[in-house]
């Protein structure tokens, strides 16, 4: 019987205090050279629209030029607030606008080895193959 060699999950999570003063390309930039390495990175915190367009074109131009590259999985984990009281949404409406949208988290592997990210706001599931 052979010997298979079993792969280690390899997890980064970065406080978003470590890439909020990065620039747009420096943290795509940072990010993907974590992916392609094969780590799921998880963020705390949400990366702008403009950040996740920006990581979304990067790994385009990637997947034709980098050797068994096929992209990325992301999602956003954010609180449910539906059927929240009015106040409780001003509240976190607010603190999103000065703080960042802290309470979210963002997911971000590579699709060779996350296959599905299922969006729960109570929890996370990666489908591994």
């Amino acid at each position: 019987m052979k010997n298979k060699k079993v792969k280690g999950l390899s997890l980064q999570v970065i406080p978003f205090a470590e890439i909020e003063k990065l620039s747009i390309s420096e943290r795509v930039k940072k990010i993907l050279g974590l992916v392609l390495n094969n780590k799921i990175v998880i963020i705390h915190g949400r990366l702008r629209a403009e950040e996740e367009a920006r990581l979304i074109e990067d790994t385009m131009a990637l997947v034709d030029h980098v050797k068994n590259f096929r992209g990325i999985e992301l999602a956003v984990i954010e609180p449910e607030l539906s059927g929240r009281g009015v106040i409780t949404k001003l509240k976190h409406g607010l603190a999103k606008r000065l703080v960042g949208d802290s309470e979210a988290l963002t997911v971000v592997g590579p699709s060779s080895i996350v296959k599905e990210i299922k969006r729960d706001p109570r929890k996370i599931e990666l489908l591994l193959g």
